[in-house]
């Protein structure tokens, strides 16, 4: 069963990174662990309609003993020992990747996910900037002929890259006539031509892992890695994963996940908004009780957010692996600096409130960020590398306090609704041209956001929500009538080409997503049918 490659529109130096081996690789993958990987998928399915027939989410009675029982991960390389300022961006274009591995960082997010389209161009250039990286070779010339290159006076970012979720399929790779497994296809590149060059550089294949449901995932990705290092000879345990926890069932299974890749792990990521956006997709049919406010409003000092943080550190130090705190999105305005300085102090006291909490490090999206979130831990840390020991015994977190959607203040806004249909549709107008990484409002958004905000507006209509500064009760038709008004905004703004071609097709989308009677998993599943 051959891989075919269709490919619309021939990538510069595509062919340095789909060799015959490379796309061997990646076959091979697919043919041992595809099938595992759908099994899981609809496992995901049967456990959402479980906890919406019976309302209730807990920890797995049949993992007691491990999470009882005292065991460890592996120890941490040396390379990723301090990570306590990590940036995150996409991979391609090469200026960004350049500009995020100069950023002073520790760490470089180099995400193949949320922040990247998966048009054919970003997949392949994605692989070949991070090998470049890996080389030292990586380098840019602007079309106004400035240069860009890799800092030799200062250390550059590790690199930890995110592949894609395990929902995601990649339609320029075919094993007979069926998408290959987008997750693979990332993971299986990068790994086939950075393993050993990362390996002589001191560091290793590193990677963060998305969205996954349960340890059952991890266990998968687990198999992965043990046949990888096989594949390639080299030794076992080279690979480090740490894992996003951001959805609501993952945060039941956080020991789990942790304990089926012991010997793989890295650590866990609090990532905030796609834990958000999961708390509605999950109980989006479970009441009036688990409907979020506006979601500008929903602070991390809410309890329920507290809950899951805690025990994301709790869990992490106690098995020896390290915490990783959210994103701070913050876009520098410099035509607005008071904006910008009063958005900076936000977040200085959210990575303040993290580091003190014993997060190890956390995530920036700009590089202006990298030296707040940089004083901050380093007046935490001192010369630490991390803070490991920091255990907090004192926490203890119930199902009930993971679930206690009702503590999060705020409200239900039609200026919340309105932004939510703006950002929706501009993210994914944006999206859909082949940049995911966007900036709305002095924020770098990514696909969380735009599923946070779509999903918010489907189960408000589904709840019948009355909006508090207007008294208006959400429904299809006004759902459908503030759609138009702000996508008429948005014609204002981008200009009719743009329009034409992105924006409107995105607002149509929005709508058919946010007025069905059903729900959507992932908006990034049928907005990739119109990428191009």
């Amino acid at each position: 069963m051959a891989l075919t490659v269709t490919d619309p529109q021939p990538v510069d130096r595509a062919g340095e990174i789909l060799t015959p081996e490379a796309l061997a690789f990646v076959e091979e993958l697919h043919l041992r662990f595809a099938g595992t990987r759908a099994e899981l998928l609809k496992a995901r399915a049967v456990k959402r309609e479980h906890v919406a027939r019976t309302g209730r989410l807990d920890f797995l009675p049949e993992t007691r003993e491990i999470r009882d029982a005292d065991w460890s991960v592996a120890p941490a390389p040396a390379a990723l020992k301090d990570r306590r300022v990590e940036m995150t961006g996409p991979a391609a274009p090469a200026k960004m990747a350049i500009n995020a591995l100069n950023s002073g960082a520790k760490v470089w997010l180099a995400d193949l996910e949320d922040a990247s389209t998966p048009t054919w161009s970003n997949v392949v250039e994605s692989i070949l900037n991070l090998r470049d990286a890996a080389e030292g070779t990586l380098k840019y010339t602007s079309p106004e002929g400035k240069e860009y290159a890799l800092r030799t006076d200062a250390p550059l970012a590790v690199v930890v890259a995110r592949p894609r979720g395990w929902h995601m399929g990649e339609r320029h790779l075919l094993i007979g006539g069926e998408h290959t497994i987008g997750a693979l296809v990332d993971f299986g590149l990068h790994f086939f031509h950075t393993a050993k060059r990362l390996l002589e550089n001191g560091h290793g294949p590193y990677y963060y892992l998305p969205k996954m449901e349960s340890h059952l995932e991890a266990r998968l990705w687990n198999e992965i890695f043990v046949f990888a290092q096989d594949y390639l000879g080299i030794p076992q345990g080279t690979v480090r994963a740490t894992v996003l926890i951001e959805t609501i069932p993952a945060a039941f299974e956080m020991d789990e996940i942790l304990f089926e890749l012991r010997d793989h792990a890295s650590g866990l990521n609090a990532g905030r908004w796609d834990y958000l956006f999961s708390i509605i997709k999950y109980f989006r049919d479970a009441g009036e009780s688990f409907v979020l406010p506006d979601r500008a409003s929903v602070a991390m000092t809410a309890p329920f957010m507290r809950a899951y943080t805690e025990l994301l550190v709790k869990t992490c130090h106690r098995r020896g692996a390290f915490a990783m705190g959210g994103m701070a999105a913050v876009i520098p305005n410099r035509r607005e600096p008071e904006v910008t300085a009063q958005a900076f102090e936000k977040v200085r006291a959210d990575k303040t409130r993290e580091a003190n909490d014993g997060f190890d490090g956390s995530w920036v999206a700009h590089p202006d960020l990298v030296p707040i979130c940089r004083e901050v831990f380093d007046s935490v840390l001192g010369a630490r590398p991390n803070q490991l020991d920091k255990q907090r015994p004192e926490v203890s977190v119930t199902a009930e306090q993971l679930l206690d959607i009702r503590s999060a203040q705020g409200q239900v806004t039609e200026a919340g609704m309105r932004l939510n249909l703006y950002v929706a549709v501009a993210y994914t107008a944006v999206w859909i041209s082949g940049n995911g990484a966007v900036a709305i409002h002095n924020l770098m958004e990514d696909a969380a956001t735009a599923e946070i905000s779509r999903s918010q507006v489907w189960q408000q209509i589904r709840n019948h929500s009355v909006l508090a500064d207007t008294g208006r009760t959400v429904t299809r038709e006004l759902v459908s009538a503030i759609l138009a008004e702000e996508t008429e905004k948005l014609r204002g703004e981008v200009g009719e080409d743009a329009f034409a071609k992105h924006y409107l097709p995105a607002s149509r989308l929005i709508g058919d997503i946010c007025l069905s009677e059903d729900y959507t998993d992932f908006l990034t599943t049928p907005a990739y049918e119109l990428v191009g």
